[in-house]
């Protein structure tokens, strides 16, 4: 069920913005608009976020994404459209309504951490209980069990300039989960910290998430943060919108040439599930196995496939048992039961691709060849049911 909605929202900077809308709604570009000394941020964006849901937006910088974020929380008014969140329209409620909105139901983590220095660990974590008007001792005992969520357990009476930027970061989170809203806003939340620290937080917000089940948007200019973090990704170019899906949808059928190009330098095998890249176990049946036997029945299938996996487990597990045989590795739901295959020629086309173009004979040989050393070496691993779908940052 969709908690957060927004509907053909438009936010221009600059004179006379509502005729700027108009001119956009009946065509005018971007540019042209900027020729005139007027700004579209935000351009005809609509999407829903289901409930315990993590929605990413995605662009480059000047993309619009982080405008499009201020105006979820009324930050910033759009030019046109609306935002509901639980039914209520943010856009046409008071300021008083929307205030209390934030403090209570919406709570935004920043790129730059935004402590105060003159508060200690805890009252920072503590600092949005106390705009409610929470009680002293609740709010303390809340931020506290905030704190040992976001991993910071025995550094509540520290200052902020005794932390590293990693656990500052923390602090900015457990303050926000400290006031229990339903929805996190999350800009660009970890692209101030280092490459391990940034993997570290990307970690603690997907194993927070397993418990809590927030629902979050979270913005971001890097695609492998997007690919790891997002159950959908909204790709963004110059104010617009350009497609919404899961990761595996984006690598598989890039809308366009931008996000085909966008996506081109992807890890697949780590980004792909069993799942997103299996055939129908009917394109089994009737083949034959390397010593001579027909595969007639899905039975038979069971009986000599290399290899049977969850359909959430990445492609990159997959090359040991795709090339430890001619039979097609089996594909099986969360119940254990058969949901498809993936013969070795799937796996080498889908990784060759780039967008559509089937791998090369050298390409396929090498990675071919690559599996089959991986298969000398190690069983193939398998990855449980539930797990998160994971990509180098």
């Amino acid at each position: 069920m969709a908690r957060l909605q927004a509907e053909h929202v438009y936010k221009v900077f600059g004179r006379r913005p509502e005729d700027a809308v108009r001119r956009l709604e009946d065509g005018a570009s971007r540019d042209e608009l900027r020729a005139d000394g007027t700004t579209a941020a935000v351009i005809d964006a609509s999407f829903s976020v289901d409930e315990g849901q993590i929605f990413v937006v995605m662009g480059l910088s000047g993309s619009g994404k982080s405008t499009l974020l201020r105006t979820l929380n009324g930050l910033l008014e759009p030019t046109s459209g609306s935002v509901r969140f639980d039914g209520q329209d943010l856009t046409s409620i008071s300021d008083k309504e929307l205030r209390k909105v934030r403090s209570e139901k919406i709570s935004m983590v920043f790129q730059h951490f935004a402590l105060f220095p003159h508060r200690s660990v805890l009252e920072n974590a503590a600092y949005g209980l106390e705009v409610q008007g929470v009680p002293r001792a609740e709010r303390q005992e809340r931020a506290t069990e905030a704190l040992h969520l976001a991993g910071l357990k025995g550094w509540e009476k520290s200052w902020p300039d005794e932390l590293s930027g990693g656990m500052q970061q923390r602090v900015g989170l457990a303050r926000a989960l400290a006031t229990d809203a339903d929805l996190l806003l999350m800009d660009e939340s970890f692209s101030a910290l280092d490459p391990l620290i940034r993997r570290d937080m990307q970690d603690q917000l997907l194993e927070l998430q397993k418990t809590l089940k927030k629902t979050i948007v979270f913005i971001t200019h890097d695609l492998n943060e997007a690919m790891r973090l997002g159950d959908r990704i909204a790709v963004m170019r110059d104010g617009r919108i350009v497609q919404i899906g899961s990761a595996e949808d984006i690598l598989l059928t890039p809308a366009n040439d931008y996000v085909a190009s966008f996506i081109q330098d992807v890890d697949r095998s780590r980004v792909l599930t069993a799942g997103a890249i299996m055939v129908d176990t009917e394109q089994v049946l009737g083949s034959t196995t390397d010593s001579g036997e027909e595969i007639r029945t899905a039975a038979d299938f069971l009986a000599a496939t290399p290899a049977k996996v969850h359909r959430d487990t990445p492609v990159a597990e997959l090359f040991a048992p795709c090339a430890a045989g001619g039979v097609p590795v089996a594909v099986t739901g969360t119940d254990g039961e058969l949901v498809g295959a993936v013969p070795v020629q799937r796996l080498l086309t889908v990784l060759g691709e780039n967008g559509q173009q089937d791998a090369d004979a050298g390409t396929a040989k090498k990675t071919e060849d690559a599996g089959k050393a991986e298969a000398a070496k190690a069983p193939a691993g398998s990855r449980k049911p539930g797990d998160k779908v994971t990509a180098d940052a």
